[in-house]
């Protein structure tokens, strides 16, 4: 890990075994401690093009998005309580959201494309944690493995209203139902979180390919047994979707935060930063 990286990162993105292309895109900026992972749909080819053009443009924005809300303003902004950090991730997303809807309309051979996406930026001992559809966070704490996300899906709606319980979920044949995603409508609505990243932390960011395949406790334990090497857990983590069907793509990104990178504060200090 590079010291002006802000995570050491590791990522891939596979067919899976039954699918004959890969509509999933991944992306990935240390430096910037930037992970996102994306999941297409719809149209001939249409998922690919609409993943890789909300990849390109959060790569080629994203940064550039961030230092103007920083000559706007610094700090946190009042009206919303965020981050002007998650400011730019929302305003980068919706710009997604409109090249891919724009796209879908003047090219009638994409129409009604669109991109599930899921996406982690590091900065200050702080994460922005921002997504749409049913690509999923997790985070693995002091040796707890978390869902952070909530899918945008039917399966979880009917979840809420008390129709299934997780485990009657899990045999659902409308698990893949989403009822967000990126490009399909002009405006999009996107879930935000803000947390504090702390000194061990782990993060995974995957499309539906994997926690569709593995379960959430084959997950903890190559995460566990991998502890130090990303990039294995990551090969073993796509290994075993495939091994067990791998019926859809496949992507798999894992995160963990370069403290050395960010600021020299306190800890004391940053929480009272984050909650004052």
């Amino acid at each position: 890990m590079g010291p002006n990286n802000k995570i050491e990162v590791f990522g891939e993105t596979n067919t899976g075994v039954k699918r004959s292309h890969n509509e999933d895109c991944i992306g990935t900026e240390a430096r910037l401690g930037l992970a996102v992972v994306a999941d297409g749909m719809g149209g001939y080819k249409g998922g690919e093009v609409a993943s890789a053009l909300a990849i390109n443009t959060i790569l080629t924005d994203l940064e550039s998005t961030i230092s103007s809300r920083k000559q706007q303003d610094a700090g946190t902004d009042e009206a919303s309580g965020y981050s002007l950090e998650s400011l730019a991730v929302r305003d980068t997303l919706k710009k997604c959201n409109q090249v891919i809807y724009n796209a879908a309309q003047s090219q009638p051979q994409y129409r009604g494309m669109g991109t599930t996406i899921v996406l982690a930026l590091f900065y200050d001992n702080r994460l922005t944690i921002a997504h749409v559809g049913d690509s999923r966070l997790y985070r693995l704490r002091n040796d707890e493995l978390e869902l952070i996300t909530v899918d945008h899906t039917l399966l979880q709606e009917l979840i809420a209203k008390g129709f299934y319980t997780s485990e009657e979920a899990k045999e659902s044949q409308n698990k893949n139902l989403v009822t967000r995603a990126l490009g399909i409508d002009p405006d999009i609505e996107v879930d935000l979180q803000e947390d504090i990243a702390l000194p061990g932390d782990t993060y995974l960011l995957c499309s539906d390919g994997l926690n569709d395949m593995v379960d959430d406790r084959d997950i903890y334990l190559t995460l566990n047994k991998y502890n130090d090497n990303l990039e294995s857990a990551v090969t073993e983590l796509v290994k075993l979707a495939n091994e067990n069907g791998g019926k859809d793509n496949i992507s798999v990104i894992l995160a963990r935060p370069n403290q050395e990178a960010f600021t020299q504060k306190s800890w004391v200090d940053k929480v009272v930063d984050w909650f004052f």
